[in-house]
């Protein structure tokens, strides 16, 4: 059943990932009911859920099993495949659809992350930058190996905050994705970034989307220029067009950045509830600060709906209370008159 499944699935283009993670939730229910699929009961559901919550696993983690679930379930009682009748005919029992409206987990609101995740302020942006530059300063001062890792963690960081990246675009960047842009000939090539590793759509290959560098970031082209022009080269990468290389001739990995982020942020005491998808919150939150339109930072983090973007920001009281100062001036200018 799992593998003609997961052959629907790939007929569908899902990537692989998404097959095996999915085979995967249907494998754990399987063996915490102690039943094959066309013996499965709502209850049995109902129980795994119970089991979940005590577990203390999020919401949305629950949600998405109950859905992995219901659509394996909807595959094995489709007419256009022959389960109900296999399993008839040699069990004298049928599959049938155990994830109900009353039983499962409904999406009741747009964002179900942890609540401490947010964007970071501009004085914790100055504090891990400034603490990320300065471990290249020590390994230098100290004469030990990692000063070139270190140059290239900070700039990969910075470059993540100064264009809304995600962990797959940071780390599939090339050095070919630097762009010019016509309007700032002075920025040269690096004016500009083409993201190749989007977010895909179900089914579709990465969206690919040119992400334009604002003024107010500007500052990352000197740190980014040294490192293409100096920096990068030391590690040999040869013929790697890879952004970010390692010492072993290979690109970065997702996990290392992860590493990275999280030890920088420890060393710093800041909320462990901050992650490296907080510098892209942080990025959208700051632009609309600055006042740029919804629109383009939209584009820029390239969401397909404009409540994603309103989701990610978390302006400031300063912004706020800035914006309510204009809108009395304007009112009372409008009384005055």
């Amino acid at each position: 059943m799992l593998g003609s499944w997961g052959q629907q699935q790939r007929s569908r283009g899902l990537t692989e990932d998404t097959v095996t993670g999915r085979a995967g939730v249907v494998a754990r229910f399987a063996d915490f009911a102690g039943t094959y699929p066309w013996q499965w009961q709502a209850a049995d559901l109902d129980e795994y859920t119970s089991v979940l919550r005590t577990r203390g696993l999020a919401v949305s983690t629950i949600r998405q099993m109950h859905g992995t679930l219901s659509v394996f379930c909807d595959y094995l009682i489709d007419p256009a495949y022959d389960w109900v009748q296999i399993c008839e005919s040699f069990f004298g029992d049928t599959p049938s659809q155990i994830c109900l409206s009353w039983n499962t987990t409904r999406h009741l609101q747009d964002y179900e992350g942890h609540p401490g995740r947010r964007a970071l302020t501009y004085e914790e942006l100055q504090h891990f930058f400034d603490h990320a530059d300065s471990k290249v300063e020590a390994a230098v001062a100290q004469g030990r190996k990692g000063a070139l890792a270190a140059l290239r963690d900070a700039q990969m960081f910075k470059t993540a905050y100064a264009f809304g990246l995600r962990r797959a675009e940071l780390r599939g960047l090339d050095l070919a994705d630097l762009h010019f842009n016509a309007k700032v000939p002075q920025w040269g090539q690096y004016a500009a970034l083409h993201v190749r590793w989007g977010k895909a759509a179900k089914g579709a290959t990465p969206r690919r989307r040119t992400v334009l560098l604002v003024p107010e970031l500007a500052w990352w082209i000197e740190g980014m220029r040294q490192w293409v022009e100096e920096g990068r080269d030391l590690f040999a990468p040869g013929e790697l067009a890879a952004m970010w290389p390692t010492e072993r001739g290979a690109r970065v990995s997702v996990e290392y950045i992860d590493r990275r982020f999280t030890a920088l942020r420890r060393e710093l005491g800041l909320d462990p509830a901050l992650k490296l998808h907080c510098l892209r919150h942080s990025y959208v939150t700051h632009l609309i600060e600055y006042g740029y339109a919804d629109r383009f930072v939209q584009e820029q983090v390239g969401h397909a709906h404009a409540s994603t973007t309103a989701i990610y920001t978390s302006v400031s009281g300063d912004f706020k209370n800035r914006i309510l100062a204009e809108a009395l001036r304007r009112f009372n200018t409008l009384e005055d008159s």
